[in-house]
């Protein structure tokens, strides 16, 4: 079978991407480890699923990358709350995406998946960047991926493309294609904080619990809040 990397954080939007590739490839899953506040349940809702879905599973550390950045994500900053009415303000969610951007993570984890899909002969690398935080982070976006795949073209001998289905997609277009594909989206975790149950609160958490809202679909998932 042919052979797939996933950047794999355990959350809705990369479990819904690697699931559509299921039944075509042979799935080699990467969590990353950056000294995020939610890596324990990151990796617990990784393993889970992995489990589940038969994927092959590997944790890489990145204690460099924890070391430099003074993102809320990975310090004592606390991680912004945002309601529902802030989700669609731009200034709200610019000031949120500011406050735990991680320096050039998506650029980071993609290049260390190129590095493994070469060595062991993958022909794609799954992400769940998306239209819907591509508006506030440009490494989400659909020019990032555009150029990414081009920096591939460019730089690997091997013809390896990075596949992202929900790039044009908005959060509850993501839960539809999780329904069609069966993925399995109540083990998936999506909260910044890291708390037991998902926090409900943070800009994740709430874009997460609108989707599943405005798709009449209950998130079998649980929230603090």
């Amino acid at each position: 079978m042919k052979k797939a990397i996933s950047v794999f954080s355990g959350g809705l939007d990369c479990t819904v991407a690697t699931s559509i590739f299921h039944n075509k490839y042979e799935i080699h899953a990467i969590t990353f480890n950056y000294g995020q506040k939610s890596f324990k349940r990151e990796l617990k809702a990784s393993k889970e699923i992995c489990n589940k879905m038969n994927w092959k599973h590997e944790v890489i550390d990145l204690p460099w990358l924890a070391k430099i950045s003074n993102s809320s994500l990975t310090t004592d900053e606390d991680i912004p709350e945002l309601n529902v009415e802030d989700l669609d303000n731009l200034e709200k969610s610019k000031e949120s995406a500011s406050s735990v951007w991680v320096p050039a993570r998506n650029t980071v984890f993609t290049s260390i998946a190129l590095s493994y899909a070469e060595s062991i002969g993958a022909e794609i690398i799954i992400v769940g960047w998306n239209g819907e935080e591509g508006t506030t982070f440009p490494d989400n976006s659909k020019e990032f991926l555009e150029k990414f795949n081009e920096l591939i073209d460019a730089g690997s001998p091997d013809n390896i493309k990075i596949e992202a289905p929900a790039i044009d997609l908005n959060k509850e277009e993501i839960v539809k294609l999780g329904i069609e594909f069966d993925s399995p989206m109540e083990l998936s975790y999506s909260c910044y904080k890291g708390t037991d149950k998902q926090c409900g609160v943070c800009e994740s958490c709430m874009r997460r619990k609108r989707a599943f809202e405005n798709m009449g679909i209950k998130d079998k998932s649980e929230y603090e809040i």
